[in-house]
């Protein structure tokens, strides 16, 4: 079969992490209390920044964006994961898996990119305090969170136009809590190494860079 977005498997079925019945219920109330307190504690962040003007510095502008991503991650995988506690096997279309896909990849991606902003931020405030009003402008703040954006929507797009070139004709069955990128080669009945290299590339080169700039 040769390469293109041939696709005869019209849905997957993720298996979730266990298929013990009391592993799954100690697991959901765990996942989902966690996702809760998490939701509810990032929502707090931006509702006490937004509301409060002496909140309005170039840290907090980049926390609430950081919770705002933060909400975005955490809801693409977690409800996928809490209903694979919930019954053996969840199903999903394959447009709905790609979508997931991208999502995941787009917060996760944008997630690293502001860490490394914030780090800027704080390594500007504490060795060049004098400068820090130019230095870290509203302009550059702005662009700074625009092009995080960016690069999490470039990087997810990496991924998806990837996956777009796969060929689905044989299992369905996702060994993982949701649609991730690795899973979903193994079922594709033919790829080729540039499907393979370049989300490798693309991944490895981020999280290089982000670390480096957070170490530094």
């Amino acid at each position: 079969m040769g390469t293109g977005n041939y696709t005869t498997v019209k849905e997957f079925i993720i298996l979730g992490i266990t298929e013990n019945a009391t592993a799954c219920v100690i697991l959901f109330i765990v996942f989902l209390g966690i996702y809760v307190v998490a939701l509810m504690g990032n929502v707090s962040i931006i509702m006490v920044i937004r509301s409060s003007p002496q909140l309005h510095t170039p840290m907090y502008l980049f926390l609430s964006h950081l919770a705002f991503v933060d909400i975005g991650e955490s809801s693409s995988v977690t409800p996928v994961m809490l209903t694979g506690f919930l019954k053996k096997g969840t199903s999903i279309s394959v447009v709905g898996c790609i979508a997931h896909l991208c999502s995941a990849a787009t917060f996760g991606t944008t997630e690293c990119f502001l860490l490394a902003a914030m780090a800027y931020d704080r390594y500007v405030a504490i060795c060049s305090p004098l400068l820090y009003s130019t230095h870290m402008s509203p302009r550059i703040c702005i662009l700074l969170v625009g092009m995080s954006y960016v690069g999490g929507c470039v990087h997810a797009w990496t991924f998806t136009g990837c996956l777009l070139t796969l060929s689905f004709c044989g299992p369905n069955k996702v060994n993982h809590f949701f649609c991730d990128y690795s899973p979903l080669l193994e079922l594709s009945c033919f790829h080729d190494f540039t499907s393979e290299i370049i989300p490798a590339i693309s991944s490895g080169s981020i999280i290089v860079v982000t670390v480096f700039v957070i170490v530094l």
